[in-house]
């Protein structure tokens, strides 16, 4: 299990950011992210944003540097990958509650 980043090529807000990923597990990427203080918002559906300034925090971290090529042929080699096309529809069920975890009572006639 490894942690990977990649170089902050990716413009928004201004400023440049890099993706934070897990080659084989979510909730390593998880735990990971949260040690180092980086917010579940910037989680999308397989990696989370990050900014350039934490960076070199990452790596000191034990997160490994690697070309966007790199990191997105791991995330595919992990099964972790969630395609652009399947974006849209992985974000929905995303959010919607969990309707099979709540408890169902008999209504009454």
């Amino acid at each position: 299990m490894t942690i990977l980043v990649d170089s902050p090529l990716w413009p928004a807000h201004g400023r440049y950011w890099s993706h934070l990923v897990s080659d084989s597990d979510l909730e390593e990427l998880h735990a990971f992210a949260a040690a180092n203080g980086i917010p579940r918002r910037g989680f999308d559906l397989d990696h989370y944003d990050v900014p350039e300034d934490v960076l070199e925090r990452l790596v000191e971290a034990g997160a490994r540097r690697v070309t966007a090529g790199e990191l997105t042929r791991a995330l595919i080699g992990s099964g972790l990958r969630i395609r652009a096309k399947d974006r849209p529809a992985a974000r929905q069920a995303h959010r919607r509650p969990d309707i099979t975890s709540r408890s169902r009572r008999p209504t009454e006639e």
